[in-house]
């Protein structure tokens, strides 16, 4: 019932954002031009240009001032952080035993956030761009994951900064819906699961075809 059960969360979760958010898009129809969203239209709409070129998607419609500004990215911020933690309790759900990591369920939170404000700083300087990937290659970074399906959920709280960043936090909500429930869904049907495997995923319905035979008895 854990998967089920998670699959509910999700969905009452989603659904209580959405209509939120619906609610006071139309209730106050002028802030739209104020909030990062409408980044995905433009990046598929708009026309091949130079790839050094900053893109518009990040520049709202009506962002003029600095109180603007810091309204703009605080809520890009949150919506970041309402993107990326639901996609937390998906890898607690799955992850058990010693291969849990409590560090990865800090990234998958964090991890939005700072990809959100570094896209802000970078999108307009290459020159920043590349200053970045200098400091990030000086501090270089050595915690290896404990599995190689943990860098999913690392790759997804890079991609929902990324969304956040250049105002599309719409396109963070779907990735981060779709992620979660094809995941849950893996755990829920034990998907590949097959006898003497290398676990990944939490057993789901206490009978671990991957746990290797036990011993015989001796009389």
């Amino acid at each position: 019932m854990r998967a089920t059960r998670l699959l509910g969360e999700l969905a009452l979760y989603y659904l209580v954002i959405g209509l939120a958010v619906y609610a006071a898009v139309h209730l106050w129809p002028g802030f739209r031009g104020y909030l990062p969203i409408g980044g995905v239209e433009q990046l598929i709409a708009q026309p091949a240009k130079n790839p050094l070129q900053a893109s518009e998607a990040v520049r709202a419609a009506h962002v003029g001032n600095l109180g603007q500004s810091l309204f703009w990215l605080v809520v890009a911020i949150i919506g970041a952080i309402l993107a990326s933690l639901p996609v937390s309790w998906v890898y607690m759900a799955v992850r058990s035993g010693g291969e849990y990591d409590q560090s990865l369920v800090n990234t998958i939170i964090i991890l939005p956030m700072v990809v959100t404000g570094i896209v802000i700083i970078v999108q307009n300087s290459l020159a920043l761009a590349f200053s970045l990937a200098g400091i990030a290659g000086a501090v270089r970074f050595r915690n290896s994951l404990k599995s190689s399906g943990d860098a999913l959920f690392i790759l997804m709280a890079v991609g929902i900064g990324l969304s956040a960043g250049i105002g599309a936090v719409e396109l963070a909500a779907v990735l981060s819906i779709a992620f979660n429930f094809v995941f849950a869904t893996l755990w829920l049907t034990e998907y590949g699961e097959r006898k003497g495997m290398k676990r990944y995923l939490a057993d789901y319905d206490g009978l671990d075809e991957a746990a290797p035979p036990e011993p015989a008895k001796v009389k």
